[in-house]
C-alpha cells in the first residue's frame, strides 16, 4: 500500500435501519451509472417494513457484480431519505472531518475502481464484491481542505455539463414545439406570415389520418422518399482503441436528444475497414439512424460525425433534403412504428416492412422553412454536446489524477 493510501474500512460502517413503521415510501434502486433511480419493481404484496432506510450522505451499493458488466452499482444519496431493498448494502462515513462523502463518491466513479471491484469479486454461481472487499479498498485521503478543493473542481465541470444538458433539452423542446405547431396543428406561416389553418388556409379531408390536412400535402412511403443504408451481415473487424472512426451501435442511440452519444461507443475502425467493409456506405449529414432490434425505434440524426453503423441500425437518407422534418416525424410516430414489431423474445422490425411506413409530405416551401430553422437549432445542440464530451473527458482526467493526490 502506498504511504499516503489508507484502507476504506477505517472510515466506514454498515447501516441497517429497517422501515418498520412504513414512514418512508420513496423506493429507489441504484444504477450502473452510479445514481439512484426510481425503482420499477413490483412491490404488490411485498413487506416494505423489511426494506432499508437510506439517509442523506449515506451510500448504497449492490454487491452482486456478475450481472453488471464492467460497472459496480453504487451511489451517494443527496436527498433526505429513501428506502432500498434488502439486497443492497447501506453504509456511511463515520467521521466526515476526515473523509468527505463526495470525495469518496468521486473515487467510486473512477473506472479503475470498477475494474478493481470486478477483479476482487468472487463466488461460484454469482460473483460478489462483499463488505470485506469494500473495507479493503485503498485510497489516498488528503487533508479536508484538499478534498474540498478537488470536489469544487469536479463540481465546476459537472455543473457546466448539467447546464449544457438543460440548454439542449430546451432546444429539443423548441424543435418539438415548432414541429407540433406546423405539422400537427397545421399553423405554419402562410404567405402573409400568419398561422395557416386559423387564418382560413384551405384544408382537405385525409383518409389516412381521418382528419383534414392542408391542400397539396400527401402521403408517401419511406421507400419512395429515402434511400436506405443497411449494413447487415458479419460484424467488421474493429478495435477497442479509440480512433476517429467510431462504429455506432444501439447503445449510442439510447440517450435523449437527437445527437449520437459517442461516449457509449466501444468499437472503432481503421481506415481500411471503413473504406472496404460497408457495402451500403456510411451515414452523412442529416441521415437518420434508426434501431431495428432490441431497443426499437431509437433514432438520432447525423450532424457532422464521420462514423459507420453496426448491425441492427439502418440509416435513412431523404431524397428531397427533408432530414430534420423526417427525424421529427418518425420520432412522433413511435406508437405507429412499433406495430411493425415481429419479435416475441426480442423486439425486432424487418427493414423491408419498415420502409413501407407512410410519411405525411408537406409542400416544399413549408418544409424548406422548417429545415432552415431546425438546422440552426441542431447546430447549437451539436455545439453544446461537443462541449459536454470535452468536459466529460476533463472529468475523467480529474478522477484519474486522484490516484496521485498527496497532502
Amino acid at each position: 500500500m502506498k504511504s499516503n493510501y489508507k484502507k476504506l474500512g477505517q472510515f466506514i460502517q454498515q447501516v441497517s435501519i429497517k422501515n418498520s413503521d412504513l414512514r418512508v415510501d420513496n423506493l429507489l434502486g441504484v444504477s450502473i451509472t452510479k445514481e439512484f433511480i426510481k425503482s420499477i419493481a413490483n412491490t404488490i404484496g411485498t413487506d416494505m417494513t423489511t426494506y432499508k432506510i437510506v439517509k442523506k450522505n449515506q451510500f448504497t451499493y449492490g454487491s452482486i457484480t456478475s450481472r453488471n458488466g464492467d460497472k459496480i452499482s453504487i451511489a451517494l444519496l443527496q436527498e433526505d431519505e429513501a428506502i432500498v431493498s434488502t439486497s443492497y448494502t447501506v453504509f456511511e462515513i463515520t467521521n466526515t472531518n476526515e473523509l468527505l462523502p463526495e470525495y469518496l463518491m468521486m473515487w467510486f466513479r473512477r473506472p479503475e475502481f470498477d475494474r478493481y471491484a470486478r477483479y476482487m469479486s468472487h463466488g461460484s454461481t454469482r460473483e460478489a464484491f462483499g463488505w470485506e472487499e469494500m473495507c479493503d479498498v485503498e485510497l489516498p485521503v488528503p487533508t479536508l481542505e484538499k478534498q474540498k478543493e478537488i470536489i469544487k473542481e469536479y463540481h465546476t465541470i459537472t455543473d457546466r455539463i448539467k447546464l449544457n444538458e438543460q440548454l439542449n433539452q430546451k432546444l429539443e423542446d423548441t424543435a418539438q414545439s415548432i414541429y407540433t405547431e406546423w405539422f400537427v396543428n397545421f399553423e405554419f406561416p402562410d404567405e402573409n406570415g400568419n398561422p395557416y389553418k386559423s387564418n382560413g388556409g384551405e384544408m382537405v379531408y385525409c383518409d389516412e389520418l381521418e382528419i383534414e390536412i392542408p391542400k397539396g400535402w400527401f402521403f408517401d412511403t419511406l421507400q419512395n422518399i429515402t434511400s436506405t443504408i443497411d449494413n447487415r451481415g458479419k460484424t467488421p473487424p474493429h478495435f477497442k482503441t479509440k480512433t476517429n472512426l467510431p462504429l455506432i451501435e444501439i447503445g449510442s442511440l439510447r440517450k435523449d436528444g437527437r445527437i449520437i452519444d459517442l461516449s457509449k461507443c466501444i468499437k472503432y475502425l481503421d481506415q481500411k475497414t471503413y473504406e472496404n467493409n460497408f457495402r451500403s456506405g456510411h451515414p452523412q449529414k442529416k441521415d437518420i439512424l434508426f434501431s431495428t432490434v432490441g431497443s426499437l425505434a431509437e433514432s438520432k440524426i447525423i450532424c457532422n460525425e464521420k462514423c459507420s453503423i453496426a448491425q441492427n441500425i439502418v440509416a435513412f437518407r431523404s431524397n428531397e433534403d427533408i432530414g430534420f422534418y423526417l427525424y421529427q416525424y418518425l420520432k412522433n410516430s413511435i406508437n405507429s412504428i412499433m406495430q411493425y414489431n415481429i419479435g416475441s423474445v426480442q423486439s425486432s422490425i424487418k427493414v423491408s416492412q419498415l420502409v413501407e411506413f407512410k410519411v405525411l409530405i408537406p409542400l416544399k416551401e413549408v418544409v424548406k422553412s422548417f429545415e432552415t430553422i431546425i438546422d440552426k437549432v441542431t447546430c447549437q445542440i451539436a455545439n453544446y454536446t461537443k462541449e459536454i464530451e470535452i468536459l466529460s473527458e476533463l472529468n475523467g482526467v480529474l478522477l484519474s489524477k486522484m490516484a496521485t493526490i498527496e497532502g
